[in-house]
């Protein structure tokens, strides 16, 4: 199989690149030596060029403004944003196409086209303590009481909380005919009965942190719920499809970069007055390298071109777990085989395969893991057979 890019992809690919070498990667080590953090003025910079570029209006409608990309566009961006490590692509918020299905007119105006603007930073709340990967099992609960709802409940991994003014809260509804069900809520910060329980440190090092939100009767007003009660699955469900689809893209686009850092410093590098790229085993690392990121890099492609042609959506989700599954997993062998090419150097933080080797671990885990991913994909091969799951 082969696939080109369109030339409009290309061309997103092509500036896209430049503004991540340009404005981003010089600034990877020294977010890393400070925790993530980068003078708040150059953030400030990094997302006014994210504005400019059109960045956050990828993925919406036309008719509020947006560029409405097809996916196989917005695929090519998120590959490149994909080369830079400490989050520094996270410059921008980002309006997606579900969020105009689902939204009313009144919450597009308050909530949407700020965000598309760069006036209003959201972040989303489903994972808790005890359902990451059954997001079915989550204990938070909405309950009406007149023109508002009460929301209770704890919420890990909410990453970008610290920088967020809004966050879309998932939770059950207690009570009346949807009870049980699923409903989403703009939740505006601050807001009384919210609270930051910690910031837990993790492995990689961004300034967006994943606090554990408390929600403890938290009144929301009714006119912020998204959509009808009973709907908040299916958004999700739309929500993972592009994320799970962005997260391969952008692994991919890691990938890249660890090749090219490691096949540069493999042929630079002398042992033995060789260069060390002479070595059959340190090309075996590569040409492994290169195979599994095509393999990747086409099954991503396909995905985003499939949905761009009007694939149904159950086949959809199918082809965004099996670009999710193999584009993480390959990222992460890329990983491991650049920080041994780098040998020592490879375990200093001022190194981009350190750094990597630990930033792309996660994407093995967030936004379903590669076990939850086999899952759909099998349930999938049951379901509908080989035919219907991947296509002939």
């Amino acid at each position: 199989m082969s696939f080109t890019l369109p030339d409009s992809a290309r061309d997103w690919q092509d500036k896209i690149r430049r503004f991540v070498e340009a404005e981003l990667i010089p600034w990877e080590e020294r977010a890393e030596l400070a925790g993530g953090e980068i003078p708040a003025e150059v953030a400030a910079r990094h997302e006014r060029l994210a504005l400019e570029l059109g960045l956050p209006r990828i993925d919406a409608p036309k008719r509020h403004g947006g560029l409405q990309l097809p996916l196989l566009d917005q695929v090519a961006i998120a590959e490149q944003t994909g080369r830079v490590t400490n989050a520094l692509a996270w410059c921008y918020g980002e309006a997606q196409s579900w969020m105009f299905e689902a939204c009313s007119p009144e919450q597009i105006d308050r909530f949407i086209l700020p965000l598309m603007r760069g006036e209003r930073h959201i972040c989303t709340a489903v994972t808790e303590e005890g359902a990451g990967s059954d997001v079915d099992d989550i204990a938070t609960t909405a309950r009406r009481d007149g023109d508002f709802y009460v929301i209770d409940g704890e919420k890990w991994h909410v990453t970008s909380a610290n920088l967020a003014n809004t966050v879309i809260v998932q939770a059950k509804v207690r009570g009346g005919e949807a009870d049980g069900g699923h409903a989403l809520f703009f939740v505006e910060m601050p807001a009384g009965g919210l609270s930051t329980v910690r910031s837990p440190a993790y492995t990689h090092s961004y300034r967006h942190h994943h606090p554990i939100l408390r929600f403890d009767r938290v009144r929301v007003p009714a006119a912020n719920r998204i959509g009808a009660e009973g709907q908040g699955m299916g958004f999700i469900h739309a929500w993972f499809r592009r994320e799970r689809l962005m997260i391969a893209a952008r692994c991919c686009g890691a990938a890249e970069r660890l090749i090219e850092a490691a096949t540069a410093f493999a042929a630079e590098r002398r042992i033995g007055g060789e260069p060390m790229a002479r070595f059959q085993l340190v090309q075996a690392m590569l040409a492994d390298s290169v195979a599994e990121l095509h393999a990747a890099r086409l099954v991503t492609y396909e995905a985003a071109d499939a949905h761009d042609r009007g694939l149904d959506v159950k086949a959809l989700h199918i082809r965004c777990s099996v670009a999710k599954l193999l584009a993480s997993e390959m990222a992460g062998r890329v990983a491991d085989r650049a920080v041994q090419i780098f040998g020592g150097r490879g375990y200093m933080r001022e190194n981009v395969a350190e750094r990597f080797y630990r930033e792309v671990r996660v994407d093995r885990i967030w936004e379903g893991t590669s076990e939850i991913q086999r899952l759909i994909i099998a349930g999938g091969l049951l379901k509908r057979g080989l035919k219907g799951t991947i296509g002939p």
